[in-house]
């Protein structure tokens, strides 16, 4: 610990002895200074023993005295040293007095202790605690690193909090807790996920100071990542702010965990080129070697029904801001590490992304729960689900995805399950400018006929449909003689130049018709 006054008063060289403020003598000593001046506030910093003689004070002054203490008191002077046989034979009853009204610390320094002794012995004492601080960060260093290699981060964690005297906690990239030491620590690290999420938004290295309302808590927080993406962080949880050799303890753990987050990516590429070859076999239709490829560290994701997941940025891309793609398949990452699930995500060279997730799983479910009810403009990405599947039917699955992720584009929705689509209307997958401008043109020529009021050609078609072509069902319907609409049939193939015997015309003018009835829902 740095020197106190009551270390410089039992050194047994200085021979200090105390007149004022003997409560006060546990106050740390930033510095020994000496100064003559009247008013010496100006060239302090707080934190000083302050030396004098009283060459120039008035030092029997009553009033001079109390006003002389309440300066120094103001400035952060933590002890007055007063000199005596120099300029008076002992300290005068009115500084004494005056310094026990301020329980301003008062020493008197002998004659024959020079001021040079004690700011010499006030420097060897801070050099010292500075020796002691280092040399404990370089243990706890070397004592981490040791658990680094052994044991992994969540050891890093433990070995910084019992170093600190307080907890610690460590954070993936989504503000998730991934470890935290002692283990009653893990709900109080909770509550800090959102300070945790406003550190990411800001470029790596990035720290923050965030209290605890409940625990009174000075909780430091450290990003961690060598990047500009922030991959982590590190809470560190005291009752007081860090010392020196706490404070060694905390930038040795995030260099630690900066190393291993960043091993740990090196890994999850080399292992996302796995997972795109193995990918690529299950689209190809040979699921046997896709098994043989994935060996153990995707083999059980494929033993299961599974889903394929395909995401894209919700607009165009700013340039100015960082891809969220990334940031969503490292929620997704997160979601099946917290879960235990293995999960397979690879970016594809025109920017989406497709992920293989097991079916019913923490990937699956995270990603229905935060976007099945947002729209497309209200999140970064849109996602495509597919139906559950196996290996033999992945490139059906992947289209399946295709299919979901066109349907979330034209409904402006932020994620469509492939299971929507079979469940509901297809009319609403008409919903596309091409569709309707077919519509029109197979039926414009009907309208302009019934514009000028020579029948009632669409509505006639229209009965005649949905009475799946019987006449007498379908005249009944219209209030007219089936002779009547026989003709208006004729008049249809007329106009049209195409046979209603051809279920394909039949298909197609039917289809046109709901298509244009009334705007298409979604």
């Amino acid at each position: 610990m740095p020197p106190t006054l009551a270390s410089l008063v039992q050194h047994s060289a200085l021979k200090l002895t105390v007149r004022a403020g003997e409560d006060r003598l546990e106050t740390p000593v930033r510095w020994a200074h000496v100064s003559e001046l009247a008013d010496p506030v100006p060239y302090l910093e707080g934190g000083e023993l302050l030396l004098v003689t009283a060459m120039t004070l008035d030092a029997e002054d009553p009033e001079a005295m109390r006003r002389y203490v309440r300066r120094l008191v103001a400035a952060g002077v933590v002890g007055l040293g007063f000199a005596v046989g120099v300029n008076y034979e002992d300290v005068p009853d009115a500084l004494v007095d005056a310094a026990k009204e301020e329980r301003l610390p008062l020493l008197a320094v002998p004659r024959r202790t020079p001021f040079i002794a004690i700011s010499k012995a006030v420097s060897a004492a801070i050099a010292a605690d500075q020796y002691r601080a280092v040399t404990a960060g370089f243990e706890a260093q070397r004592e981490m690193t040791r658990a680094a290699l052994a044991e992994g981060p969540a050891a890093v964690v433990a070995r910084l909090a019992a170093h600190v005297d307080g907890w610690a906690a460590l954070y993936d990239a989504s503000g998730a807790v991934v470890a935290a030491a002692p283990e009653w620590a893990a709900r109080r690290a909770a509550r800090f996920t959102g300070d945790v999420k406003r550190l990411r938004e800001r470029s790596a290295p990035a720290s923050a100071v965030v209290g605890g309302a409940q625990d009174d808590d000075r909780v430091e927080l450290q990003s961690l990542g060598s990047g500009r993406r922030v991959r982590g962080a590190l809470a560190v949880g005291t009752g007081a702010p860090l010392g020196t050799a706490e404070r060694y303890a905390v930038h040795s753990a995030v260099a630690l965990l900066t190393l291993a987050t960043e091993r740990s990516r090196s890994l999850q590429a080399a292992e996302q080129r796995l997972g795109a070859a193995v990918l690529r076999m299950l689209l190809a239709g040979q699921p046997d070697h896709a098994r043989a490829v994935a060996g153990d560290l995707y083999g059980g994701l494929l033993d299961a029904p599974f889903r394929l997941l395909i995401a894209e940025l919700s607009g165009e891309p700013d340039t100015d801001a960082d891809d969220p793609l990334p940031a969503f398949a490292e929620s997704v990452e997160s979601a099946a590490a917290r879960a235990g699930e293995t999960v397979l995500v690879v970016p594809e060279s025109d920017g989406r992304l497709v992920i293989l997730a097991a079916d019913g799983g923490a990937v699956v479910a995270s990603c229905t729960a935060a976007y099945a009810d947002k729209e497309a403009e209200d999140a970064e990405t849109v996602v495509g689900l597919s139906a559950p599947t196996g290996t033999t039917a992945a490139a059906g699955a992947y289209k399946q995805a295709e299919q979901a992720l066109s349907v979330a584009r034209r409904r402006c929705r932020a994620l469509v399950e492939h299971e929507e689509l079979a469940a509901g209307s297809i009319l609403p997958l008409l919903a596309d400018d091409a569709v309707r401008a077919f519509a029109d043109g197979m039926l414009r020529a009907l309208h302009e006929h019934d514009a000028t009021g020579r029948g009632d050609l669409v509505a006639s078609l229209r009965a005649w449909l949905s009475r799946h072509g019987q006449w007498d069902a379908a005249a009944a319907d219209l209030g007219v003689h089936r002779h009547t609409l026989r003709y208006r049939m004729r008049r249809v193939e007329e106009i049209l130049g195409r046979s209603l015997d051809d279920p394909d015309v039949r298909m197609e003018l039917w289809l046109s018709l709901k298509t244009t009835a009334t705007p298409v829902a979604d």
